[in-house]
């Protein structure tokens, strides 16, 4: 990485007939300010992003499979632990399967956010549906007895 930072070099060329210290610095702060308004081309993204762009950050890939129900869940743990990722479905197989891909130095923070994300999901799994919840509270109340019209109370009466 280092490396790279010193080796990066800015050309500028001008055309004058005699150059001096002011001409000079001129044209470097001309240049300065021209790279201050337009930003970088090669800015590079965080989070979820293509596998092209991920590519662009240099660094080798790695991948785990993930199914689609727990795409959005995944998502949600990686932003939590600024993690870039790309997703990549195959559609060759039935059903489609998803490839989360991911820069190999992350592992680091890729272990934490993954035990939340597992942990997240089989406490998904262990919770009972709202189908489930459901239907027990129709068994409650079916088998509860109706209250007895006859016992209650009657509003009182208003004079308008």
């Amino acid at each position: 990485m280092q490396e790279e930072i010193t080796q990066r070099t800015v050309s500028l060329s001008v055309e004058a007939g005699k150059m001096t210290a002011d001409l000079l610095q001129k044209a470097v702060k001309k240049v300065l300010e021209e790279m201050q308004k337009k930003p970088s081309q090669r800015t590079l993204r965080q989070g979820k992003q293509t596998l092209h762009q991920l590519k662009q950050h240099g660094a080798s890939l790695t991948n785990i499979e993930i199914t689609e129900q727990n795409i959005k869940a995944f998502s949600v743990v990686a932003k939590k632990y600024d993690i870039d990722y790309a997703l990549k479905k195959d559609p060759t197989t039935e059903p489609p399967h998803y490839y989360v891909f991911f820069k190999a130095k992350d592992k680091d923070q890729l272990q934490p956010a993954f035990k939340e994300f597992t942990a997240m999901t089989l406490d998904r799994e262990k919770r009972p549906s709202i189908r489930e919840r459901l239907a027990e509270a129709k068994r409650e109340c079916g088998e509860r007895k109706p209250p007895d019209r006859a016992q209650q109370k009657k509003p009182p009466e208003h004079d308008l």
